[in-house]
């Protein structure tokens, strides 16, 4: 089965927690603090395997979970870091933020890998807080939270020329005369459900990649038929051939044929529109094909256009040169534009205040990244923690802003899923 689009849930694993703990030996009087840091949690790594072909292996993966980082431990023993969560995909697969909408990353390369997901950082052992005023604290975190992430991925296939044209135009039928790829062939429509890939070496040994694409339809831009899915896959192509029956066997008009093709390739994106096309007359073989051409040749006089018979491989050594002659002149470039990318994208907000206040229900509810993460981390079953905790937010000024506020003594004040009682 040939999937090449699919949703999930990636969930980095938490970092471990730190450690509270002293040493004690007979002979070592205040040993101190030895409260050793958590380890990280595991990061999801996806990367590129090119035996690969489809995404079918993550197809029923709803979800996928990292590990916890191990916990810190007295001594200074220092919690391992989890295992790394790697997820291998084709070549081509593009990792899209459902959430933003931008790509995540585009991995072509072989062995190209990417944390999609990063692990959480373990938390601080009391180690980490002895100072000279404190030599002895007795305060640690728990481990950061995992990145979670709404991902979706979608291949598009690594394929230097891409045949398109209606159903049934000969195209499965050229990709099996010029290379050793087996696509099923059939004198029905939408015989071709799924891209094939074919290795193509012309005499002159020069090599190039072809996909012979699912069958295009009129409104395949909007969905209709096999839709975007076959539009998806002309993405990375460099050259298009577009092959017309212009023996009229199913009694169209090759020049409603060729518009189609061109109009649904515009309304899906300009830059596919713009691409190179070289366009190949199919089915020489047959009576009305002359006929055709001419009517063809005076609607397009300045266009080059190939003449074969896919049938008895007519031509087609003489189109496959032309094709590798074209792409030497033909430069590769980004399929995505910077706007697109989320390490591109430059968000240019307003200084905002680090954090927020407001009274819900009766309820002051103090909502900012920085006082939210402070909150998990803490340890609130450990007295200096929790005053320590108070500590950070008074310096933020969050009591001086809940008094403007009008916050009285006994107000309940949340943070997270927290209720505190405010004291003046």
């Amino acid at each position: 089965m040939f999937v090449d689009e699919i949703n999930i849930k990636v969930i980095a694993g938490d970092g471990g927690d730190g450690c509270t703990s002293f040493r004690r030996e007979k002979y070592v009087p205040m040993g101190g603090p030895d409260g050793g840091d958590g380890g990280r949690g595991s990061n999801i790594i996806f990367k590129v395997d090119r035996n690969l072909k489809t995404l079918i292996d993550l197809k029923y993966q709803k979800i996928i979970k990292g590990k916890k980082g191990e916990n810190g431990k007295g001594s200074n023993k220092v919690g391992k870091n989890a295992s790394d969560i790697v997820i291998k995909v084709p070549a081509g697969t593009t990792i899209i933020d459902n959430d933003t909408n931008l790509v995540i990353v585009d991995l072509v390369d072989d062995n190209q890998e990417y944390i999609v997901a990063k692990g959480g950082k373990g938390g601080y052992g009391n180690k980490h807080f002895a100072t000279h005023q404190d030599t002895a604290p007795r305060i640690s975190e728990y481990g950061d939270k995992g990145e979670v992430r709404f991902i979706k991925c979608e291949l598009k296939l690594l394929a230097d020329v891409g045949i398109i044209g209606l159903p049934s135009v000969g195209k499965s039928t050229l990709l099996s005369l010029v290379s050793a790829a087996k696509p099923k062939i059939a004198s029905y429509h939408f015989t071709t459900l799924a891209p094939n890939l074919g290795l193509v070496t012309t005499k002159k040994r020069k090599r190039f990649i072809m996909a012979d694409l699912p069958g295009l339809i009129e409104g395949a831009s909007s969905g209709v038929g096999l839709g975007d899915k076959f539009l998806r896959h002309t993405a990375r192509c460099k050259l298009l051939v577009h092959v017309i029956d212009m023996g009229a066997s199913d009694g169209r008009n090759p020049i409603d044929d060729y518009k189609i093709i061109n109009n649904e390739l515009s309304l899906y994106s300009n830059k596919l529109a713009l691409k190179k096309q070289i366009v190949v007359a199919n089915k020489s073989d047959l009576p009305d094909f002359s006929k055709n051409l001419e009517k063809f040749k005076k609607a397009y006089p300045d266009m080059e256009i190939f003449s074969i018979s896919s049938l008895y491989n007519k031509g087609v050594d003489e189109l496959i040169e032309k094709i590798a002659d074209t792409l030497d002149t033909i430069k590769s470039e980004n399929i995505y534009d910077e706007s697109q990318m989320e390490d591109e994208v430059i968000f240019k907000f307003k200084e905002e205040e680090p954090y927020t206040i407001e009274n819900i229900d009766g309820i002051w509810t103090i909502k900012g990244k920085k006082i939210e993460r402070l909150f998990s981390k803490t340890k609130f079953m450990e007295e200096e923690s929790a005053n320590r905790f108070a500590t950070i937010l008074r310096k933020m000024g969050v009591e001086e802003k809940l008094e403007e506020m009008g916050a009285k003594r006994g107000d309940d004040v949340k943070i997270c899923d927290k209720i505190f009682s405010f004291k003046e």
